[in-house]
């Protein structure tokens, strides 16, 4: 409805004759909502009873809001966690920190075998993917999907605070088991923009679990099994591994369109 609303229409509205099935209800309410003009003459419409009931409701809901309480202020720490942190990656950052030292461990303990630290690393990020975007977990999900960043914007800052802490724990295991750091870092970042692209159109949390999976069982089980480090892991592979992350980095910024009705997909 652009033009202003009938004068028979809207009195029929204020004495409640368009009822909330009526057809014409919802475009009188949408119209009302954006126009100040139809918005005095339904004023002018409402009975006696009416007014009075909200010229009590005013004069409460002002007199409550000059004598109640001040409003809190938020702290600017939990304003910034609000923005980038979902209370869901707390738990999986701990239980990240106890695979990646198990890894560590058993790449100490039998250093002939293939480097488990180096088959978990492109994975390490994508449970925290799939944990920090999924209404499952995280208790803020109908508020948080509802909102106008609840789009790429918002997975992208909590993807940068999963990769800020996945990070700095392969760089120092890695340092330790002397691996060239991009043999992991690579495949780390190229399956995390893999994940996000991928979740545009099936969901994050459902591409996260379907990545690591078919890395797990086409890749890092049988070089397990067959006691030899695959090729993608491997010096040789490195610039196959760059090219793949800037390209996937880049339909990811022009794909984030698909992230729009991210909440629906996961």
């Amino acid at each position: 409805m652009t033009a202003h609303v009938p004068a028979a229409t809207l009195t029929a509205y204020a004495s409640g004759d368009l009822g909330a099935d009526d057809a014409m209800a919802w475009p009188v309410e949408a119209h009302l909502e954006n126009c100040p003009r139809c918005q005095d003459r339904l004023a002018e419409l409402v009975t006696g009873p009416v007014q009075e009931i909200l010229a009590v409701a005013r004069t409460a809901v002002l007199a409550e809001s000059r004598s109640g309480p001040r409003p809190a202020r938020r702290r600017r720490l939990r304003r910034l966690s609000y923005r980038w942190l979902s209370p869901s990656v707390i738990p999986w950052a701990l239980v990240t920190l106890i695979a990646v030292a198990a890894a560590f461990l058993l790449d100490e303990a039998f250093s002939a075998r293939s480097s488990v630290v180096l088959l978990l690393a492109p994975v390490a990020p994508l449970s925290g993917l799939a944990v920090a975007w999924s209404r499952r977990w995280d208790p803020a999900w109908e508020t948080v999907s509802g909102t106008a960043r609840a789009g790429l914007d918002l997975l992208l800052r909590r993807t940068v605070v999963i990769l800020l802490t996945v990070l700095p724990l392969l760089a120092v295991v890695g340092w330790r088991v002397g691996a060239n750091p991009a043999l992991w870092l690579l495949p780390c970042l190229t399956f995390t923009a893999a994940a996000l692209l991928l979740g545009g159109l099936i969901g994050v949390s459902r591409a996260a679990a379907l990545i690591g999976a078919a890395w797990m069982l086409a890749v890092a089980l049988p070089a397990l099994v067959m006691v030899r480090l695959p090729v993608l892991v491997q010096p040789e592979s490195l610039r196959g591994w760059a090219v793949a992350a800037v390209a996937l980095a880049g339909l990811v910024v022009l794909r984030a369109g698909d992230h729009r009705q991210h909440a629906g997909r996961n």
